[in-house]
């Protein structure tokens, strides 16, 4: 089996975890930029945090032989500090050039205040502007529909995004649709605990079928599972999907959507 993670959050996993991956059949790990756990309590915590991203943790994952990527921003947690954010959002361009950045991300609503979606707006004009690739992040549990409802909203209102450049994550039952139907590419995240089980990741899937979408761990420093996504590939497997099928969505799909980037590339 071979499959892409497309959403890890690897600095907050210890070096097992690629040595798992990769034997479990990972060929690249994508990284989004995210919040730690914690508020950082300025700007030059992002600019080390972008230094990590982009030139300590590519490194670790080498290590193990898996190619790694990243995105940047300032996540949505810490985006209700208008001030810090634009702060942030001044050291990403000189960022956007290393080698393995894909775009802009994890971007996005927490609460869906109006300084979040100000943010959000801020983070669209610079991935416009720099034609980056834009990966969202979409709110929990009550909050997800109206979130993603106004995280459309902002996509859609720049004529220069196009949306098969855009991955809205995080989607579920209830938001999967309206993602799909405005052409943009969805990312189901497979927590055990909140977001998708694999069981209801499946489900989707035999509703929706295969086209724009990916699966995704999304492991950090919470409950989260490294290896869900080639588990999950195997409990599509017991419900009799075939061997292309899953390698479509489990590889071929993010792929696909990665390589959009030009700083995306592995060996065939």
């Amino acid at each position: 089996m071979r499959y892409i993670e497309p959403h890890a959050h690897m600095v907050s996993r210890v070096t097992d975890d690629y040595q798992d991956m990769v034997t479990s059949g990972c060929q690249a790990v994508c990284e989004p930029a995210f919040w730690a756990g914690f508020d950082r309590s300025s700007a030059e915590g992002f600019r080390d945090y972008f230094a990590q991203l982009t030139e300590h943790e590519p490194k670790r994952a080498a290590k193990f032989g898996l190619p790694h990527f990243c995105w940047l921003c300032i996540n949505p947690k810490e985006s209700e500090d208008v001030k810090l954010a634009e702060e942030v959002l001044a050291l990403i361009p000189r960022f956007l050039e290393r080698p393995s950045v894909l775009g802009i991300g994890e971007i996005g609503l927490n609460k869906n205040s109006r300084n979040e979606l100000k943010v959000l707006e801020r983070h669209v004009d610079l991935a416009a502007r720099c034609d980056q690739l834009i990966l969202v992040h979409t709110p929990h549990l009550e909050d997800k529909f109206k979130g993603t409802r106004l995280t459309l909203d902002a996509l859609r209102g720049d004529r220069r995004i196009r949306p098969e450049r855009c991955i809205i994550d995080h989607v579920e039952e209830h938001t999967v649709r309206m993602v799909l139907d405005a052409g943009f590419w969805a990312g189901m995240t497979l927590y055990p605990e909140t977001k998708c089980t694999p069981a209801r990741a499946i489900d989707i899937l035999d509703r929706y079928g295969q086209e724009r979408l990916w699966l995704n761990s999304a492991c950090d420093w919470g409950v989260s599972v490294p290896l869900s996504v080639p588990r999950t590939a195997l409990e599509m497997r017991r419900r009799g999907y075939s061997a292309e099928r899953i390698d479509q969505i489990v590889y071929q799909n993010p792929r696909a959507f990665l390589s959009q980037c030009p700083k995306f590339h592995l060996a065939s």
